[in-house]
């Protein structure tokens, strides 16, 4: 595998918009909705709290951590 370069500018809206959106049709998260100030809402279950995050990075660093978490829990299928 081929690694892949630094980027060059950050992650856009859209890049995060398809994530956020494949959070959620995934059930990793319940809701992620982006606001007008360019903030994220992030709500883990449907009764819990609402994260705020920055922008569009912060919502990559949460797909990042959230993939993380799944491949480091689930037994090896090898």
């Amino acid at each position: 595998m081929i690694p892949s370069s630094p980027r060059s500018s950050g992650p856009t809206v859209a890049e995060a918009g398809a994530w956020a959106d494949v959070l959620v049709r995934r059930r990793l998260v319940h809701a992620a909705v982006l606001a007008p100030t360019g903030q994220w809402l992030v709500q883990g279950r449907p009764d819990g709290p609402v994260r705020v995050l920055a922008g569009p990075a912060d919502v990559l660093e949460l797909a990042a951590a959230l993939q993380h978490r799944i491949r480091s829990t689930r037994p090896e299928s090898r």
